[in-house]
């Protein structure tokens, strides 16, 4: 499809990907940029233009603190930063194949849709149209303030990079046949915040019918998880978010918010990373600027919304990895041991690998439930507490998304499948194979590049039948194919959950005295 495409705004020419049977299309505005008066508004649609619009270079990043995530890319950052990127194989518009759109992660900090671990040309040529994007992060995308949801219709505000998300979505629905896409077969996806935005967009109003499948990699967790709360999966009431979001503008020397709006982007970055005051039962944080349950784009949050069926009726794959969320293997805990606090990022949690800080944690947690949990992951010396910090990390996350999908389920038609990622490997160049947080996604996207890590022949097995599940999935709904271990389809009598990576097949969410003890602790947490 190398001829100009036709969408809404005006005609884009892409170029040829790596594989010449995949054509890419860069940098394409999907809203008008987010400036001046604009600013924390709602998208609103991008200027058309005349002629033919070259799309061979991604649009500039949206504003963000330096990191090595943008180590390399060597693109512009700018307000000015609302585009999108399309890999398609289709020779014409009429092959409606089904499209994948792909939400980056980041904290709701950092990140971008020009990130090359998320090149679609892969997926591309396994009959998809991949959809990247950049949508606006942390002060720009989740500022909340008295003032803004007064000058607001729906008297909400806070949630402008779900917007994006959103206005994103409509796009797709009205231009992604012309690159050979099919409107009505669409699925969301994203690792981290992206898991955690696919998770509110499945529970907003305002992305209704706009896709028909989602998939959240790292997390989807159960209402009364308090980890529930410092992940990406955490947001903030309206009032609490705009008591933060008018002390940010007081920081910055001014209390109208027409003055801030003339502010030079540059002053808005920076403040606080993390969200001191949520208590999550341990010592992560969540990050100050996350999306906001307002009444309008999300009208409720994740307890009050499974209770009720609020929720869209999608398709929906989620799970969790391995050595993720403080769990680590065994050949590191010597390595954590020797690492500064200050060396982890904001709002992490602490990697628990001495017998004391295992047990004050454990503590900490469990309260009256600790002497339990400390008998049903016992140790008694260094080693032995880090991994069973480690296993008892790995069981709650299991058990969480499994109790997760019970909830998710009881009031929707479609399926739920559940994951476990468990291949380690030296994906981003670690020197420690791992299954880390974000390692699969080399694997879903089939980018096992070899400037980033010796990747082995099991990995590029292992690599061949993850993206093919996640492939199989966005056309049916349905990860299973020809060839490929059978995945099934979460079912509350059977408490399992598919093993992927490290082999594949239903495995045990817990020893059952264990998940006995989790789901009494769970229901002592307040509901989210």
């Amino acid at each position: 499809m190398r001829h100009p495409v036709a969408t809404e705004s005006g005609l884009v020419e892409g170029i040829q990907s790596r594989d010449r049977s995949v054509t890419v299309f860069r940098g394409i505005p999907y809203a008008a940029p987010p400036v001046g008066d604009l600013r924390w508004r709602p998208p609103r649609p991008p200027e058309p233009w005349q002629g033919v619009r070259e799309a061979g270079a991604f649009g500039p990043i949206c504003p963000q603190p330096p990191s090595s995530e943008l180590a390399g890319l060597d693109l512009p950052m700018s307000e000015d930063c609302l585009t999108l990127n399309v890999w398609t194989g289709a020779a014409s518009p009429d092959e409606r194949r089904p499209v994948l759109v792909w939400i980056h992660g980041g904290g709701f900090r950092l990140g971008t849709g020009a990130d090359p671990r998320h090149d679609g040309v892969n997926l591309a040529r396994k009959g998809l149209v991949v959809v990247t994007f950049n949508y606006r992060l942390g002060s720009f995308g989740f500022l909340a303030t008295p003032e803004l949801s007064a000058e607001s219709e729906h008297g909400a505000s806070g949630n402008y990079g779900l917007l994006d998300c959103i206005g994103v979505l409509h796009w797709v629905r009205r231009n992604i046949a012309a690159f050979g896409g099919d409107p009505d077969r669409v699925t969301i996806a994203g690792q981290s915040a992206g898991a955690g935005t696919v998770n509110f967009l499945a529970m907003s109003p305002l992305a209704s019918g706009l896709f028909q499948r989602a998939i959240a990699q790292s997390h989807a967790r159960h209402s009364r998880d308090p980890e529930l709360r410092y992940l990406s999966t955490s947001y903030r009431l309206l009032p609490d978010a705009e008591h933060a979001g008018a002390a940010f503008a007081k920081e910055r020397g001014t209390t109208t918010l027409a003055k801030l709006r003339e502010l030079p982007w540059q002053k808005l970055m920076g403040g606080p990373a993390v969200d001191t005051a949520v208590h999550t039962g341990g010592s992560g944080k969540p990050p100050l600027f996350r999306p906001v349950v307002d009444g309008w784009v999300l009208p409720a949050g994740y307890d009050e919304t499974y209770a009720k069926g609020l929720q869209n009726d999608v398709d929906y794959l989620a799970g969790n990895n391995l050595d993720e969320t403080g769990a680590v293997p065994d050949d590191m805990f010597e390595a954590y041991r020797s690492e500064s606090p200050r060396s982890r990022r904001p709002g992490m949690p602490a990697v628990h690998v001495t017998l004391d800080g295992f047990v004050a944690a454990a503590r900490e947690k469990f309260g009256p439930l600790a002497e339990e949990f400390l008998a049903l992951y016992p140790a008694a010396t260094d080693r032995e507490a880090a991994r069973a910090s480690s296993a008892a990390i790995r069981d709650n996350a299991r058990i969480s998304t499994c109790l997760w999908a019970a909830d998710w389920s009881r009031h929707t038609t479609r399926p739920v499948r559940t994951y476990f990622w468990t291949h380690r490997s030296a994906a981003q160049g670690r020197n420690f194979r791992r299954a880390s947080h974000g390692s699969e996604i080399d694997f879903v996207f089939g980018n096992l590049a070899p400037q980033d890590a010796e990747w082995t022949a099991e990995d590029r097995e292992v690599a061949e039948t993850m993206s093919a599940y996640w492939a199989n999935f966005v056309t049916s709904g349905d990860p299973n194919g020809p060839g490929l271990p059978h995945w099934p389809a979460y079912a509350p009598e059977t408490e399992a959950v598919m093993e992927v990576g490290g082999g594949f097949g239903p495995i045990p969410v817990a020893d059952p005295a264990r998940l006995a003890l989790w789901k009494r602790f769970f229901q002592t947490q307040e509901a989210w």
